[in-house]
């Protein structure tokens, strides 16, 4: 619990001394706390679970008792790996899991609330029933709450996606989930724990944003297929296995090996492991992903769109001069912007302490109000009524004259610099109910105030454009002053500005999400409408910001990224968090995106080979026995063609661009080794029994085969070569020399012969040939893309046909 003094904000309604120490002390000792609220990592026991208690280590532990029913112990092997791929897994995610707890501590927004007269931040978990909760703009509320001083503009769009405030006052409820728009309130809780909103709708409740994801949909497909295919397909091998003359047993170990090599278990493991790894490594940068598949969304990203405070610019201002009009001098403006923004310090933005900064420096001393009209991001101006009667407003020149601006005011806004941000200050005849100005603005002159932008944001951008990834700019402040800053931050085609003010329909705003790439004057709604336009016309889009008038296209972005200092609101939406608020940690992001994704695809090509070529020799024994491999072999074919490589290439740097999709890329290299180590194996089981080789000869051709392809493949899918690669092609060699030779009894490998070799060095030449030209020709097939977004469209579809018949 941190105690705030003076200098962090003014006390507002200090007639309200909030709970005693003792009061707050029994509260928690009953219970009364909001110890539910808010979104919660596994416990232990749910990762334990989530990782044993699966369909495919089901499906292992039944094989398993077959397997140990026929007798032969030696068969079990392949449950050495399911154990350790369910240790690495639990381990991984326990480690990722303390790290990323740690850092949501540190990026929870704590809540301010009134106890023993004095203002103190504590966890939302600390709050109480009949808590004072000290609510300004931008702040969300924690917990249910009554009003019982002050007034706001409550935005509740989380919960019901209206994106029009809702004006609050003395009496009113506050739901949790909403957050302030404007204004300030204290409020009392009234609801905590389980009976509070937060806790019967969950923060994915509260607005659940579809996961576009290659990677998910190709790993359910994958999945659902697999699991599909087992049971058909074990049973018709078994039964023509018997039918063949075989006994029980051999009947058993031989549908056990193929069922084994169909699982594509490993690769939902490690594609698990490979997003809780980057997790972690993120958060170990003060980067908090909140949804693990966001990281492949980063990866593709090829349009970021950026609100250019907090992100370019470090959020700070200065205030720069006055100029005053019709007879008003330089002193009268300053008076009146000090008069607005001291009205409103108790919800004082950047703009505000500025002004106020300065008001101070000068010596500059306001009157009292009678009336506040704070800033709100749908009307962009503020305002006031003095004790004696006099309404100011301040805002944007275009939202403050809507009637048209004076000539006074344009010669004025002529004269500001590119890089100043300027607002009018004018006299009114007051507000109305829903503060809207009433009468015709009289204008008393302009001020300008300028951002400072961050020391890293050229670097940061220049990688971007490096990348070849599309920068707009989308700010509420004038676009000229947001082109100078994007010009000067080093943005490609900065010039290219429009005013958002002027796109009436939203075909207008369509077309200006592909023509320009500044926009100023941005209303939130026009916010989301320009990353709608963006994501239709096929882009993947990443947006950033950190204000409640980001919040929702921050919803509708393909990833979106908040600053932990910015606004609950906006920390809530968002799939990534960037604890430090720094923005130069984005190429961090985008680049363990990238190890992650181009890693995945060519670590997944390896788990799909021995799941397609099993599943296909499977059905062909099912028509000609019998299946050649027995499952302790398929344990030396799976570590050291499968698991080794997989992992080290898993998790090994790659910076290289993503390009074409998940499926497409796994496709190219999986079905060409697939197709090779079918002929080779097919053609040996078929034929070499008429050559006089023996069927425990004949199934260590077909072992050394497999192995001969799949090592071809690991070669493919590793170059370049570097001193890691190198390395693990001679892992895996030597693996496979110690299988076939000192360990050859264990996993039922013969000693070879002079037919053996004739046999694998024939067909291994043939396989070998098909294999790196079907390679060659899938590689050029998913750059070019041709047929395989078809067919992933066609997977999303029967996705989303499915989800909707569930429900």
């Amino acid at each position: 619990m941190i105690t705030l003094g003076t200098e962090d904000f003014d006390i507002v309604a200090p007639e309200f001394r909030g709970l005693s120490s003792a009061e707050v002390e029994d509260r928690v000792a009953d219970g009364r706390v909001n110890a539910d609220a808010g979104p919660q990592t596994k416990t232990i026991p749910q990762i334990i679970a989530t990782h044993a208690f699966t369909l495919f280590n089901g499906i292992n532990i039944i094989l398993a008792c077959l397997v140990a029913y026929t007798g032969a112990w030696r068969n079990l092997t392949f449950l050495c790996v399911v154990l350790s791929n369910l240790a690495i897994g639990v381990v991984q995610e326990i480690r990722s899991k303390r790290t990323i707890d740690k850092l949501s501590i540190l990026a929870e927004r704590p809540v301010t609330v009134r106890r023993d007269g004095g203002d103190v931040e504590v966890g939302h978990a600390e709050v109480v029933l009949d808590d004072l909760l000290v609510l300004r703009r931008g702040d969300q509320v924690s917990a249910d709450a009554e009003v019982v001083w002050g007034g706001a503009g409550l935005n509740e769009s989380l919960l019901t996606g209206e994106s029009k405030p809702v004006a609050k006052s003395i009496g009113d409820r506050l739901m949790s989930g909403s957050f302030l728009d404007s204004g300030c309130v204290v409020a009392r809780v009234t609801d905590v724990g389980a009976d509070s909103y937060a806790a019967r709708i969950n923060a994915e409740a509260k607005y659940i944003k579809n996961t576009k994801s290659e990677i998910m949909a190709t790993l359910q497909m994958i999945i659902r297929t697999s699991t599909w295919l087992l049971a058909p397909i074990g049973l018709a091998l078994f039964i023509r296995t018997l039918k063949d003359g075989y006994c029980l047993n051999d009947a058993i170990l031989t549908t056990v090996s193929a069922l084994v090599g169909m699982i594509p278990q490993g690769l939902v493991l490690l594609t698990s492991t490979v997003l809780v790894i980057s997790t972690a490594r993120l958060a170990r940068k003060s980067v908090l992903i909140q949804q693990f598949y966001c990281i492949e969304m980063l990866a593709r990203v090829d349009v970021l769109c950026l609100d250019k405070t907090g992100t370019i610019t470090s959020g700070s201002m200065d205030f720069e001069r006055a100029i005053g009009v019709s007879g008003h001098s330089s002193a009268d403006v300053e008076f009146a912007a000090a008069c607005v923004s001291r009205a409103s310090s108790h919800d004082a933005n950047e703009t505000a302490t500025a002004i106020l900064r300065h008001a101070d420096e000068t010596g500059i001393d306001t009157p009292d109000y009678q009336r506040v009209v704070g800033f709100s991001s749908a009307r962009k101006y503020s305002g006031c009524v003095t004790a004696d009667g006099r309404a100011l407003v301040m805002g944007a020149a275009q939202f403050v004259f809507v009637g048209g601006m004076p000539r006074e005011i344009s010669s004025a806004l002529a004269s500001a610099g590119e890089r100043e941000r300027v607002l009018v200050l004018a006299e009114c005849d007051g507000f109305d109910g829903e503060d809207a100005i009433l009468g015709v603005p009289r204008p008393l002159g302009i001020i300008s105030i300028s951002d400072h932008i961050r020391t890293n944001a050229p670097a940061t951008i220049k990688y971007f454009t490096e990348q070849g990834v599309q920068l707009n700019v989308i700010s509420g402040d004038d676009p000229r002053t947001v082109s100078s800053i994007a010009a000067e931050a080093g943005v490609p085609d900065a010039d290219k500005w429009v005013d958002a003010s002027t796109l009436v329909t939203p075909e207008d705003v369509k077309r200006a999400a592909l023509k320009y790439r500044v926009f100023g004057r941005v209303t939130p709604q026009q916010k989301r409408e320009l990353v709608l336009a963006l994501r239709r016309a096929g882009h993947t889009v990443a947006m950033t910001g950190d204000g409640v008038n980001d919040v929702l296209a921050l919803r509708e972005a393909d990833c979106s990224v908040a600053m932990a200092s910015g606004s609950d609101a906006a920390r809530n939406v968002a799939e990534v968090v960037l604890v430090d608020d720094d923005f130069a940690h984005m190429p961090d992001v985008v680049a363990e995106g990238r190890r992650s994704i181009n890693n995945l695809e060519r670590s997944a090509s390896l788990f799909l080979v021995k799941t397609v070529f099993s599943a296909v020799l499977a059905v062909l024994c099912a028509f000609i026995p019998p299946y050649p491999f027995q499952p302790v072999q398929m344990s030396l074919i799976s570590t050291a063609i499968i698991g080794i490589p997989s992992f080290v290439l898993a998790l090994e740097p790659n910076r290289e661009r993503v390009r074409g999709n998940f499926l497409g890329n796994v496709l190219a290299r999986s079905v060409p080794a697939s197709l090779a180590i079918v002929l080779a194996v097919g053609v040996a089981s078929g034929f070499l029994e008429h050559f006089g080789l023996t069927r425990d000869q004949i199934s260590t051709v077909c072992v050394i085969l497999t192995c001969l392809v799949g090592f071809s493949l690991v070669v493919r899918i590793s170059l370049p070569l570097n001193s890691l690669r190198t390395a693990l092609l001679v892992a895996v060699v030597a693996i496979v020399v110690f299988g076939c030779t000192i360990a050859g009894p264990f996993f039922c490998i013969v000693s070879p012969t002079s037919g053996m070799f004739v046999a694998i060095a024939s067909i291994g030449v043939i396989s070998l040939l098909l294999f790196n030209y079907l390679f060659t020709r899938g590689v050029a097939l998913a750059a070019e893309d041709e047929g395989y977004a078809r067919f992933m469209s066609a997977i999303e579809n029967s996705d989303k046909g499915r989800d909707a018949n569930d429900k």
